[in-house]
Formats: structure tokens, C-alpha cells, sequence
């Protein structure tokens, strides 16, 4: 005969042992969807002139963006590339730091602008409200690689799961709030608009 408090304490030990592997497995779940991302120290980022916090998060606007500048497709070339957008605009511009949230490379890779908590310059009478995501590329007249569509996407479902981003934001292409500008480029704007959220 087998004592009962043996067999409680095996019911709570599974119990336990059970709802542990279900809180990893969605958080491993939660932060799957988070691409790697390449800090400002890595791509050799030089420092802001001064820094403005959004005030509300999550944002409601996710905002794509094009360079219009050349396409990158490595690590090291599209590190190159994103300082220059960062020399262009505190040098060119006049603004404090580079423009945008993130930049995205051509080879998938993700570049830390101005991140997730700060203000930034990528969609004027917006960026208190939105982040703005920049493909790295022209796409006027051709689609960025698939994989640096799906990482965009992954960012902002990442933004989403760390409640930067309101789980019912609104997907604009910098166009749809500026109408004098072309970005994010009409190939790449025609794509956008077949998205979630758009």
C-alpha cells in the first residue's frame, strides 16, 4: 500500500515540474520572434548629441522606410552604410543622432538606430507616436530580398511582444504621412500595403 503522501508530493512535483516548462516555453515563445539585433557599439555608432524618451508605449505606429541610398548584403558593408546614414544626418540634417529606430540590411541583418524607447526623426508630426523601420536600399523600382522583408516583420512582431508596440498598430509607409516624399519607394510601398496592419 502505497503512503498518500508520497503520491501528493509526486502530484505536486509533476504539477510544478509541468506549469515550469509551460512558463519557459512561452517565454522562449514570447522573444522567438525577436531577431538579433547589432548594437550601436557594434556598428561603431557615434554618440547621440542628446536623447528624448517616448513618453507612451506602446507606440501605435509602426512606420517603413527606404534609404534610397545603395543596397548592403553584409554585416560589415551594411554597418558602412548606416553610418553614413548617421553622418548624413547629424552632419547633413543637423538632427542628434541618426533618424531612425532600426535599419535593416539586405542580408537580414538588424542595426540599432535610435531603438525602442527613444524619440526619433523618421516621420516628421510622428515620432513621438510611431518607430520608424528604414530598409536599407532603393526600391523604387525593385522589391527589397525576401529576408529582409520577413526580418521588418519580425522586428515589429518583436516590438509587439516586448509592448514597444501596441498589438493594434497601424503600418503607414513614411509616404502616407509625408506626401512629397517617395519613401519607402513604390515597389516597396505597393508591397507594404498587402500587409497586416496596413
Amino acid at each position: 500500500m502505497s503512503d498518500p503522501m508520497v503520491k501528493k508530493m509526486s502530484t505536486v512535483s509533476w504539477s510544478s515540474i509541468f506549469v515550469t516548462v509551460c512558463l519557459v516555453a512561452q517565454i522562449k515563445l514570447l522573444y522567438a520572434a525577436c531577431p538579433a539585433i547589432i548594437s550601436r557599439a557594434e556598428w561603431n555608432a557615434r554618440p547621440s548629441k542628446s536623447i528624448e524618451y517616448l513618453v507612451h508605449q506602446p507606440v501605435p505606429y509602426a512606420f517603413i522606410h527606404h534609404s534610397s541610398g545603395r543596397d548592403c548584403f553584409s554585416k560589415s558593408d551594411c554597418a558602412a552604410v548606416v553610418r553614413g546614414y548617421q553622418d548624413f544626418h547629424i552632419d547633413g540634417r543637423g538632427w542628434d543622432d541618426i533618424g531612425y529606430s532600426f535599419v535593416i540590411g539586405g542580408d537580414g541583418s538588424v542595426y540599432e538606430g535610435r531603438g525602442w524607447d527613444r524619440v526619433g526623426a523618421h516621420t516628421l508630426g510622428y515620432n513621438t507616436v510611431g518607430l520608424g523601420f528604414c530598409l536599407a536600399g532603393d526600391f523604387t523600382n525593385h522589391l527589397p530580398p525576401k529576408v529582409q522583408m520577413d526580418t521588418a516583420r519580425q522586428l515589429i512582431d518583436c516590438g509587439v511582444s516586448l509592448g514597444k508596440i501596441n498589438s493594434t498598430y497601424t503600418l503607414r509607409g513614411h509616404r502616407d504621412m509625408k506626401p512629397s516624399t517617395d519613401c519607402p519607394g513604390n515597389t516597396l510601398y505597393a508591397e507594404i500595403r498587402t500587409w497586416l496592419h496596413y
